[in-house]
């Protein structure tokens, strides 16, 4: 549940209740130089799997521009139970498995909770 003020021109302090289902995470990843094609093919193949599941409403795998081993896999889940979901697929292991070894570091996750655009528009 997430609490933000109402706007200060109220003369009295309120507070507006958002109850965010959605789950947004951002994975981490740092491959080896000489793995970044076969991370790249085998991530994408990972992501448009991913976009067929119900409780996926979004996957995105991004490059940094100024050091192309670093990935962020941005993956927006229905909620939390999709996002477990996620990790019983049949491709999810499959890639899990086939990167593992392209790690140039452990991947990290962070969790967030959607605040914009609204749920419904996903």
């Amino acid at each position: 549940m997430l609490i933000f003020p109402v706007p200060r021109a109220q003369a009295f302090c309120r507070f507006r209740v958002f109850v965010a289902a959605m789950l947004v995470v951002h994975v981490h990843v740092h491959v080896k130089l000489e793995c970044v094609e076969a991370f790249k093919q085998v991530t994408l193949t990972n992501a448009h799997e991913s976009l067929k599941e119900p409780g996926v409403a979004r996957f995105d795998a991004v490059q940094q521009q100024d050091d192309p081993t670093r990935f962020v896999l941005v993956e927006v889940y229905r909620d939390a139970n999709a996002a477990a979901a996620h990790k019983e697929t049949k491709h999810y292991p499959v890639w899990r498995d086939a990167v593992a070894p392209m790690m140039a570091g452990p991947r990290f996750s962070v969790k967030f909770n959607n605040l914009f655009p609204d749920d419904k528009e996903f």
